[in-house]
């Protein structure tokens, strides 16, 4: 079995532990876990192979395509640029982007673009793939396009046209691409690998993704119901679900290295664990002397604006301004906490009252509705040491 390299925190050793075991029991290819508590970093553990086909082993630099682990990325700019007096979330997303000012349009406030309030998930005329990989069609496309719902009146999860319409406010207000701004205000003052728009010379660090077969349920009527609509949901292809995936022509590949050099900012972030975590950090508090958003923008990103079923997941969901918040069933439930996880088992999140950045990252997708085992373990196995741990110093594994 491969064994889980890095470095602990005195104490943490369950984490490490709990992480090996992922391995042991067969449910990883390659993974990375990073951990940070009061902006210092207790956790920096990795394993496995970054792509089966050559054997290339996962390395402490290796990168990977989180999915919408990602959504946190263009929420934070959002808010810096609210912070900094630059943006104003309750005027109307015209008043950035006028061409948006059609179809029924006109007073959808920018809160409802990051919270998915505003009923745009699907385009009724995909854009073609090549196009839409340089942005400007996609950004065209939605500011044409007629809302799925009456804005306000429901929220529904904006799989891929999120990123685009938070993208292009921040574009028009800022004058910089969602990556750009990405990169000059964030991931450069934190100093993470974490990219909305991967360099040509950094392609050779990513993981390769792999989606890993899970075992279906024994019966589909033994299901409890709401979990039955979800599925059914994404057996019907005029379902908002199946159409919110189809926005291009053919759909986008997250594998295709073309699509990890373009800018997709609801889905194709790459990054380290310790850089998904090192950003969480960064939101909450100080890392080096660095923190990102003030306490009081922070406390309004995260606070709930919608709790319900899902128009377009069809579960219920909890969307705060751009960050996800969990369910009580959920592993990294609390009060608190903010974050968002990736198709097939990426996670980060933050836990301002313990002090928790947590980033996951990993290239063996498990495709489930139900909570990902390997990342159950992981936080439970964190949750059953904070209590007892203010040592900082770190243990070689």
């Amino acid at each position: 079995m491969p064994v889980a390299h890095g470095t602990v925190a005195l104490g943490y050793e369950p984490v490490r532990a709990a992480f090996q075991t992922n391995f042991d029991a067969g449910s990883e290819i390659g993974a990375a876990l990073s951990v940070y508590r009061h902006g210092r970093e207790v956790v920096r553990l990795w394993g496995g192979v970054a792509d089966p086909t050559t054997d290339r082993a996962w390395r402490e630099d290796t990168l990977q395509l989180v999915y919408s682990a990602t959504k946190s990325a263009p929420a934070a700019c959002a808010h810096l640029l609210a912070q900094r007096g630059q943006l104003d979330l309750d005027a109307p997303v015209a008043a950035y982007w006028p061409e948006f000012a059609v179809a029924g349009k006109g007073g959808i406030p920018v809160r409802w673009l990051l919270s998915h309030q505003a009923g745009l998930p699907v385009l009724d005329r995909p854009v073609p793939l090549a196009a839409a990989l340089t942005g400007e069609p996609v950004v065209a496309a939605l500011a044409a396009q007629a809302p799925a719902w009456p804005p306000g009146t429901a929220h529904g999860y904006h799989g891929l046209t999120y990123g685009w319409l938070v993208g292009e406010v921040v574009r028009r207000v800022s004058g910089r691409s969602l990556g750009t701004y990405f990169a000059d205000e964030i991931a450069t003052p934190l100093g993470l690998d974490f990219w909305i728009g991967l360099p040509a010379a950094e392609a050779h660090r990513v993981a390769r993704i792999t989606e890993q077969p899970v075992a279906p349920p024994a019966s589909i009527e033994a299901m409890p119901a709401a979990l039955r609509e979800a599925l059914a949901a994404y057996t019907d292809p005029t379902s908002l679900a199946v159409r919110s995936t189809m926005v291009t022509d053919p759909p986008l590949d997250l594998a295709d290295p073309r699509a990890w050099a373009a800018e997709i900012p609801a889905v194709n972030g790459i990054c380290t664990a310790s850089s998904l975590a090192r950003f969480y950090a960064g939101l909450i508090g100080e890392v080096d002397g660095v923190r990102i958003l003030d306490p009081a923008t922070l406390a309004a990103a995260t606070r709930e604006q919608a709790n319900g079923v899902d128009q377009v997941l069809r579960v219920p969901t909890r969307p705060a301004l751009g960050f996800g918040l969990p369910l009580p069933e959920q592993p990294w439930w609390s009060p608190t906490a903010f974050g968002f996880p990736g198709h097939g088992g990426s996670l980060g999140y933050a836990d301002p009252a313990s002090g928790i950045a947590f980033g996951y990252v990993t290239n063996g997708l498990h495709v489930t509705m139900a909570p990902d085992p390997r990342t159950t373990g992981l936080i439970k196995a964190l949750q059953s040491v904070l209590p007892h741990q203010p040592v900082l110093s770190r243990q070689s594994v």
